[in-house]
């Protein structure tokens, strides 16, 4: 069956065409059209001016609406995967916290499982954060259940459902080994919950560290005599960078600085979100740690730390153009691109030929009008 998504302003890296249309066979993109000339035998969605682009790919995101990933159960994932095509992801990396090392194995079956339905987003693994990750720098994380590096641990959990990435404190004893060998199994790993120094951050990258886990939160800050965490990030270049780009995470000036110091191509917008977003003001919890949310502030209701986030996906784009004024041609690498190239997703963030038809349709305002996956809408 071939599709015809026309009359809409299509935005891909560095393409930004006001009025086109992309036509899809078998669930991937035949072609990009620029003016009238567009093929008859094919099914038509009118986009109605609306704009065009690759679909979201949200690699920390926790959960949606009353449902976390560490409920264990597949409904849980279910619901969050309906939210998160709502927000108009198509690829999403179920994120654990730090559990007890039985329960996580359960979580990783229930993903893989979540992973093979196929109903919802694309799922090419999970993000597994914590429980290598430093008391001190716990954050929303219980630190009831912190635990040494231990390769065998992630070795289990890679054997149920791909761990795509391990977000683990650099600095702790044994991380370093850690790091080396899951390099060996095709593992990205991610400095996060950490009180690194720039130095560690460094030799961590030597061994295979390449992401930095919502950059800027629970992690050394930038001083002059000591650029931590957040200094290393700026200035080595084989450091991914994810960004939760609610405004809250990120001040809307640090947010400025982070795209003015750091090359677009190393940035990566994430939600983080958790069972809070969708939800509005309340009680939820995050890893069984009870939570309040007020005004779209999720925070933990005992010592007040900010918890996961509230953040749709269509909305951290959003709040980017507010906050950069950057072209969407630009900010679209943030969104998906960087991700997939980071990561070895192939064949998706961009709209071009070959490429899977994982598409979302945005309104002016950027809410969600049609999310595809595989060009079905879902």
């Amino acid at each position: 069956m071939r599709k015809l998504i026309t009359n809409v302003r299509v935005v891909s890296p560095d393409l930004d065409l006001p009025q086109a249309a992309v036509l899809i066979e078998d669930g991937k993109i035949s072609a990009v059209i620029e003016g009238n000339n567009l093929p008859s035998s094919a099914e038509r969605i009118d986009g109605e001016g609306r704009i065009l682009m690759p679909g979201f790919i949200d690699i920390h995101s926790h959960g949606a609406d009353g449902c976390d990933v560490c409920d264990d159960t597949l409904e849980a994932l279910e619901h969050i995967g309906r939210r998160k095509l709502e927000e108009g992801v198509t690829t999403w990396l179920p994120t654990t916290l730090t559990q007890p090392k039985e329960r996580l194995k359960s979580i990783a079956g229930k993903i893989a499982k979540f992973k093979a339905d196929d109903k919802f987003t694309r799922c090419p693994g999970m993000h597994v954060e914590g429980p290598f990750i430093n008391k001190e720098r716990a954050g929303a994380q219980n630190p009831q259940f912190v635990r040494a590096p231990d390769y065998a641990e992630v070795e289990d959990l890679h054997a149920i459902v791909p761990a795509t990435i391990l977000s683990l404190a650099p600095e702790m004893p044994g991380a370093l080994n850690l790091i080396e060998g899951c390099r060996a199994l095709g593992i990205t790993c991610s400095a996060a919950h950490t009180s690194a120094t720039a130095a560690q951050v460094f030799a961590a990258a030597d061994l295979g560290l390449t992401h930095l886990t919502h950059y800027g939160n629970a992690m050394t800050p930038l001083h002059h005599r000591e650029i931590g965490v957040i200094g290393a990030g700026m200035i080595d270049e084989r450091l991914m960078v994810e960004l939760i780009t609610d405004g809250i995470h990120l001040s809307p000036d640090m947010i400025r600085l982070v795209f003015t110091t750091i090359p677009i191509d190393r940035l990566m917008m994430i939600t983080d979100s958790m069972a809070a977003s969708w939800m509005g003001n309340g009680e939820t919890s995050l890893g069984g740690l009870a939570v309040v949310v007020q005004d779209g502030v999720a925070r933990l209701k005992e010592g007040g730390a900010l918890a996961g986030s509230a953040l749709k996906a269509n909305e951290g784009l959003r709040n980017l153009v507010e906050i950069t004024g950057l072209p969407l041609s630009e900010l679209v690498k943030v969104t998906g691109w960087n991700q997939a190239r980071s990561l070895g997703f192939k064949n998706v963030g961009k709209i071009v030929h070959g490429f899977l038809a994982d598409l979302v349709l945005l309104n002016a305002d950027f809410s969600v009008a049609k999310t595809f996956v595989g060009g079905v809408e879902r």
